[in-house]
């Protein structure tokens, strides 16, 4: 008997899980189909979240009730503001968490989530009807129908693990690849290409001098990734900073010959911000070392993730290196480090929403589509779980923008530019990225978030309660206040006798608690991260400013459909822009702007061709 379902979800990573849990919220019945339900959530490799770019992306999702953020803070042994010292928009929320207890959390909110329901076994085949899909096939022989269905297949689809010269079928240590359905994607004629990544090695933690390594403690401010989480709620570890240095770099270039790397083994493209060790040494000869951070892996296990040196070296070789380096003397490895290589999806198959455009119904996200990291996976999940449900439930898509959030950067930057490595968010790619702070995420999306209907009860009564609090400090900070009246509270004013708003001067002073509240009784009841985030706001204005009229530009540009426009027909084109806007795909002038290599001559020619299209 075939089991009837709005929405699929294949593949419990951190996307499937987003995917998941985004399409039951929104009222879609909805499976998460996995091999083995107790690895749903699991952590593949750093045990870590949020970063620089990345941090964004978490609070990103959180403002569209993921679930990340919460499962984040639930396992947090380890909490760190990167680039602390500078400006908002360019800070990085990350935390370290206790493995088991992340997993636990994502256990907990799937299983607390109404509407979804966990489904074990291999997905072998989608069902397909007159090109649009119709549900799955399990290798148990059992179907499942649905009108949407989330490829959430991470390094599982058609995933081969490398250690030296050892080579194995698989998509992590200990799990099989997804073989057939890899197989059948193929056979659909999709855009199919290979990837690569890697995992460090696992050290025995109790074999660690940490008496010899430098510390580097948790922060001690009080932020949390997401909004519902109220306080820090597990306890905190410190992690070591060790190094690689010359005799490190010897082993290593003496091995290379083994390394499947340098041998042809791995066909496939690797991260460049997250390169192996062995491609360090290779490209980089002329450095003398390079930071390693070892990572405590949970408070009650002793595995140490020695983040840093990702590498797909014999075992024997990668000994032989960590033994080289201070304070690992003695150190034993309790996992060897390995390389995967799968199959990915050219995103320039997708639409904005992330559905393949020629398989109806069928969305993607995360390692499929040509990223890697937790939260670029999770962001996508996210969309891609909101847009199925929205295509089974009859509903308008989610649209996000690149002056709208760092998820509708990358996703732009995905579906128009394709990859040509692992696609990793970083805060250089946000050209909005001074509005697009990792602060403000809720006040930015949440509104949009209860427009389409994927919020809790809980979510909305904060969100409500704190636009009322916001609305009220900002409005207070129009209050005019003097020169003299600040610098009599100790600031250092330029111009005494001017008077301006309490907002407007917030661009020249930091401003004390204490301060604030003098100048601003109302400050006394409000949250410090309103005030903080009102603060930042004061501090950008004007450059914001100058971005709405690009803005506008880019929004008036993107109202302008190409979606009947034959680009070979346009005179002007050279081959090569043709080629690259029939790959992007762009569905508006707007998206066409930012393929790159589409000159303004060439935009003028396609502007003209799609007002013809549409007289």
């Amino acid at each position: 008997m075939t089991r009837s379902f709005d929405v699929l979800v294949i593949g419990g990573g951190h996307a499937g899980c987003e995917a998941a849990a985004a399409a039951a919220r929104m009222g879609a019945r909805t499976a998460l189909v996995s091999f083995d339900w107790q690895m749903i959530g699991a952590m593949s490799c750093n045990p870590a979240i949020g970063g620089l770019g990345k941090g964004h992306l978490v609070r990103e999702v959180d403002a569209f009730d993921g679930i990340l953020a919460r499962a984040a803070d639930a396992a947090a042994i380890h909490y760190r503001m990167l680039n602390g010292s500078k400006g908002a928009a360019v800070q990085g929320p990350r935390i370290q968490a206790d493995r088991a207890l992340f997993k636990a959390a994502i256990h907990d909110l799937l299983a607390g989530q109404d509407g979804l329901e966990i489904i074990e076994g291999e997905a072998q085949r989608l069902l397909i009807t007159d090109g649009v899909v119709t549900g799955l096939a399990l290798a148990d022989g059992t179907e499942l129908s649905s009108r949407a269905v989330v490829l959430a297949t991470g390094t599982f689809l058609n995933g081969k693990m490398f250690c030296g010269e050892q080579l194995d079928t698989g998509g992590r240590v200990g799990e099989a690849a997804a073989i057939s359905l890899g197989q059948q994607l193929r056979a659909l004629d999709l855009p199919i290409g290979r990837l690569k990544t890697g995992t460090p090695p696992r050290l025995d933690g109790r074999t660690i001098n940490w008496a010899a390594l430098d510390r580097q403690e948790s922060d001690g401010e009080s932020w949390t990734f997401s909004d519902l989480t109220p306080q820090r709620a597990v306890p905190q570890l410190w992690c070591a900073i060790t190094r690689t240095n010359t005799e490190t770099h010897a082993v290593i270039r003496a091995a290379l010959d083994r390394s499947p790397l340098f041998s042809g083994a791995i066909e496939g493209q690797g991260p460049r911000y997250c390169p192996s060790i062995e491609d360090k040494i290779h490209r980089f000869g002329d450095r003398d070392g390079h930071q390693v951070f070892l990572e405590p892996e949970g408070l009650d296990d002793p595995l140490v993730y020695p983040n840093g040196i990702s590498t797909s070296l014999p075992a024997d070789v990668q000994l032989a290196f960590l033994r080289t380096m201070k304070g690992l003397e003695q150190v034993e490895i309790a996992q060897p480090g390995y390389a995967v290589e799968y199959d990915h999806i050219d995103p320039r198959a997708l639409a904005q929403s992330l559905e393949i455009r020629m398989l109806p119904g069928v969305f993607c996200a995360g390692q499929i589509n040509g990223t890697t990291g937790y939260e670029e996976a999770s962001a996508q999940g996210l969309v891609a779980g909101l847009n199925a449900a929205a295509r089974a439930l009859g509903r308008a898509p989610l649209q996000l923008d690149r002056a709208s959030s760092y998820i509708g950067v990358m996703i732009d930057d995905l579906v128009l530019q394709g990859i040509t490595e692992p696609y990793r968010m970083l805060t250089a790619r946000a050209e909005y990225r001074l509005r697009l702070r990792a602060d403000n995420a809720a006040t930015r999306l949440t509104p949009l978030a209860m427009e389409m209907g994927c919020v809790s009860p809980a979510r909305r009564e904060w969100f409500v309660s704190r636009e009322t609090q916001r609305t009220a400090l900002r409005e207070a900070l129009e209050r005019k206040v003097t020169g003299s009246a600040l610098a009599d509270l100790g600031l250092d004013v330029r111009e005494p006798g001017q008077k301006q708003s309490l907002f407007s001067w917030m661009r020249f002073i930091t401003l004390s608690q204490v301060q604030f509240a003098a100048l601003c009784p109302g400050a006394a009841l409000c949250p410090k991260a309103i005030i903080d985030e009102l603060a930042e706001d004061a501090r950008y204005a004007p450059y914001i400013a100058r971005q709405e009229a690009e803005i506008r530009e880019m929004r008036a540009n993107d109202s302008i459909s190409l979606l009947e426009v034959d680009f070979t027909s346009i005179s002007g084109l050279s081959n090569e822009m043709v080629e690259r806007l029939n790959a992007a795909r762009p569905a508006t002038l707007g998206a066409a702007e930012r393929v790159r290599g589409i000159t303004p001559a060439a935009l003028a020619a396609i502007l003209v061709q799609a007002k013809k299209r549409a007289a």
